[in-house]
């Protein structure tokens, strides 16, 4: 009866038939190593903050009167509030840990090369609406620094000529931050963006799967034995029995199903980050005052400014490049272009070999200094302002966006090693 059930809606909604497509039987390279693993942490994450944030909003109450105090109440009164509001706080760092170490295995190996620049570009675009997202999460426990840092943050978007002003009162909703700016940015953190959010990784994933997984080799997969035939858009489309067998005989030595593959090599991936999550979560939640600075635990105060104001830590980099330039619109302007630079690296990167295994010594080099000042830059934005601190992020925004400007210059007639006809 249930298997006749079961095959009643398969024929009406063929959920497993596109399940055997899209993971049980999609070809995936042979060779993926640790850097694959944060794909699907970062999918794992995701289903975290949703879950937890739909219990917390629960008790939460987003009016500039109850937003503290209702959060108090979910850490001292609500059955396990406290770990509930935890495993959001420390899953937005996580999520932030897992996607830039994401985007690195990206530049990597080339993932943004062709044929996959939509897929890259849509992988840009949840960037930008998890950074939306956080901030707009960030300001809800309504403390001191989620108040002051919204301040400087909103007030960024009024350096922009003729518009900045009404812009920024949009934003707001109000002349100054209030409940009001409170209220809308609850209603979207809470709906709007987390729907945006799925809907992109979505696309992300039929982007990924419509062109193939990239690998550390950075070729394609071959389909016969001696790498003569390359897989074709028609190949995409079979079943895994169908793309590796011929004639009853396997055929194939460059991929493997994904499951059960790969689904247990992720699996190692998720218990490894559960132990540290959960490590955080219990020893360290606050972690020494990064996820939850001290500031944050006194109520929002309009009439007393905290000794330093500066934003959560993952979006420091790009605040220590804004604090660099003295001028406000130029800071602005070379905050955004330092976001843009990266979505436009299909395009910058001329260059017709992906994997960093294969590229001359100076993209090596160059990438190298890219991680270099990217965390420097992330460190800088976190101290106050002096001067010498901020000739270093100087320094460093220079860095940053020279390698952009080196990667364009050399990657068009770049000396590569040669490449492998076969996955190693």
């Amino acid at each position: 009866m249930f298997k006749n059930m079961m095959s009643w809606i398969e024929y009406r909604l063929p959920f497993m038939d596109k399940m055997n497509l899209h993971v049980v039987q999609y070809p995936a390279p042979k060779n993926f190593n640790f850097w694959y693993f944060f794909g699907s942490l970062a999918i794992l994450v995701l289903v975290n903050q949703i879950l937890t944030g739909v219990w917390l909003t629960m008790n939460y109450e987003p009016s500039a009167e109850g937003a503290f105090a209702s959060v108090e109440y979910i850490m001292r009164d609500v059955e396990y509030g406290w770990l509930l509001r935890y495993m959001h706080s420390t899953g937005a760092s996580a999520f932030f840990v897992v996607v830039y170490l994401h985007m690195l295995r990206g530049m990597m190996y080339g993932s943004y090369q062709k044929p996959r620049e939509l897929l890259w570009i849509f992988g840009m675009l949840i960037f930008l609406v998890l950074m939306a997202e956080a901030f707009m999460g960030y300001m809800l426990p309504w403390g001191q620094m989620s108040y002051w840092g919204a301040q400087v943050i909103i007030s960024i978007f009024g350096v922009i000529p003729f518009v900045g002003d009404d812009l920024t009162l949009w934003i707001r909703g109000d002349y100054v931050i209030s409940g009001a700016t409170l209220n809308r940015f609850f209603a979207l953190h809470v709906i709007a963006l987390p729907l945006v959010l799925v809907i992109l990784v979505f696309l992300h994933i039929m982007a990924l799967h419509e062109v193939g997984s990239n690998n550390p080799d950075g070729i394609d997969i071959k389909r016969d034995n001696d790498g003569s035939v390359e897989q074709t858009a028609a190949d995409k489309k079979f079943t895994f029995h169908q793309y590796f067998t011929r004639g009853g005989k396997k055929i194939i030595v460059d991929a493997i199903p994904f499951h059960p593959y790969y689904t247990v090599k992720d699996l190692v991936g998720v218990a490894g980050f559960l132990l540290i999550f959960a490590f955080v979560i219990f020893f360290a939640p606050e972690g020494g005052g990064y996820f939850l600075e001290k500031p944050n635990f006194e109520v929002a105060n309009p009439m007393k400014t905290p000794d330093h104001i500066a934003p959560v830590w993952y979006f420091t980099p790009f605040y220590a490049i804004l604090r660099a330039i003295p001028d406000p619109l130029l800071g602005a302007v070379a905050m955004f272009a330092a976001i843009i630079a990266l979505a436009l690296l299909p395009w910058i990167d001329r260059g017709t070999v992906r994997s960093v295994r294969y590229r001359c010594e100076l993209h090596r080099w160059n990438l190298v200094v890219f991680c270099i000042s990217f965390v420097a830059l992330g460190v800088l934005g976190v101290l106050p302002a002096t001067p010498t601190y901020t000739l270093f992020s100087q320094f460093f925004s220079f860095t940053y966006f020279a390698f952009f400007g080196l990667l364009w210059l050399y990657s068009k007639n770049e000396k590569t090693k040669p490449l492998p006809v076969r996955l190693t």
